[in-house]
């Protein structure tokens, strides 16, 4: 099995400069960047008022993956992460190397979805054709992503924060708008009725898109210091805290708006405040150009690490595992992302390109709670690495499993 440290010494190596604190902001940057500021009102439609409860149920499905997640960073701390675990698992490299690809394909179309999301918020301030947007900001983000890791991690982070910021100036503006949505907050308590949870866990299949993002964490591993330890802390921080945030803002959101002017809206938290602050409204539809950005610069620096990481494991074209000498970032695989994340920007819509990547991404949780059940059969407990208890994997493929099996069910029955 090949392995990262195979390189070549006398080549550039990535740079290990990333703290805690910035691999928290940076994943908290992914999860917070796309879901609330693009999706809430998508899921409040299939939800309604239970919109909240329909986060709640993402939430602690992806909490199950997040442990996972956490063990097998500990475990392994590598690039190309999933496609490193699955090879260590299974030894079938064709196996691996699929789901390496997977994951590119993933974080690529995370990245034309942010993409597609970003243009509802822009053409708030100049009505400028969708194409061009879109042309305009990959361009840019593929640039700043070979920039450096330390300064493009930086640079997540301080959005990361002006995104939180966001959020808690919506709560605080439209915090005590009763009225217009709900009117009571025990309204949004669902009742045992088996419509209502129809609506709830489609609400969630779409919401699940919301928490993606902890995973892209492990991709970045080669660059974290001491990450065996902070890479588990780092997971679980950004899952938690982003959890807090959506089921606030969630509650706002349906208490504050008709839900079909919430489920009809491209920007949101924008028509959220609009109605009680004009600074709000227009601080807010600028956090919300930035922070779709961020999740969108992200996923385009996890995507090139992956198959940089795959190129160590002669899973990717050799190219790709170059590193440039002043940058130390793979700069021919970033290139190469962005040109995936354009083509599918300016070729696919929101709402399914927000579908697929759920879809996929759950696939792919699923055989990581796989490797992980397999890993820890043959080693329970691995030294220098943190583990948690077997039913956390085990509970978190009954929960992935059952949320596609819904999905596709509802998918065949339309």
């Amino acid at each position: 099995m090949h392995d990262p440290a195979d390189r070549d010494p006398e080549q550039p190596a990535l740079r290990r400069s990333v703290t805690l604190p910035l691999l928290t902001l940076y994943g908290l940057g992914t999860i917070v960047g796309a879901g609330i500021y693009v999706l809430v009102g998508k899921v409040a439609s299939q939800a309604g008022v239970y919109a909240p409860v329909a986060f709640l149920v993402s939430a602690l499905i992806a909490a199950f993956t997040a442990f996972t997640f956490a063990e097998l960073s500990s475990r392994y701390p590598r690039s190309a992460g999933e496609s490193y675990y699955a090879e260590v698992a299974f030894g079938r490299r064709w196996f691996s190397g699929l789901l390496g690809w997977t994951v590119v394909a993933v974080g690529s179309v995370s990245a034309a979805t942010m993409s597609n999301g970003f243009v509802g918020y822009f053409q708030i301030f100049l009505p400028i054709p969708s194409w061009l947007i879109i042309l305009a900001l990959v361009v840019a983000l593929t640039a700043v992503a070979t920039w450096g890791i330390a300064e493009s991690v930086w640079l997540a982070a301080l959005i990361t924060v002006l995104e939180v910021g966001g959020l808690l100036l919506v709560l605080y503006v439209a915090g005590g708008s009763m009225g217009e949505g709900v009117h009571s907050l025990r309204e949004l308590v669902p009742p045992p009725e088996g419509q209502v949870w129809v609506g709830i866990l489609l609400g969630s299949f779409l919401a699940f898109y919301a928490f993606i993002g902890f995973e892209d964490m492990v991709n970045i591993a080669e660059e974290v210091k001491n990450p065996r330890v902070t890479l588990p802390l780092g997971i679980l921080a950004a899952l938690g805290i982003s959890t807090l945030l959506y089921i606030l803002v969630s509650i706002v959101a349906v208490t504050a708006l008709p839900l079909a002017e919430l489920g009809a809206s491209s920007a949101p938290l924008v028509d959220i405040v609009r109605r009680h602050s004009a600074f709000a409204e227009d601080a807010i539809s600028v956090i919300g150009l930035i922070a779709v950005v961020n999740g969108a610069l992200i996923q385009i620096i996890m995507a090139a690490r992956v198959i940089y990481g795959m190129s160590a494991q002669g899973l990717a074209p050799r190219v790709f595992g170059a590193v440039h000498a002043r940058t130390r970032t793979p700069l021919r695989a970033t290139l190469f992302v962005g040109a995936i994340v354009l083509t599918l920007a300016l070729g696919f819509p929101l709402v399914e390109l927000a579908k697929a990547t759920s879809f996929i991404t759950l696939c792919i949780f699923a055989c990581m709670q796989i490797t992980l059940l397999t890993l820890k059969r043959r080693q329970p407990v691995m030294e220098h690495a943190v583990s948690y208890p077997l039913w956390v994997p085990a509970a978190g493929l009954l929960c992935t499993l059952a949320l596609l099996g819904f999905q596709v069910w509802m998918s065949l029955s339309a």
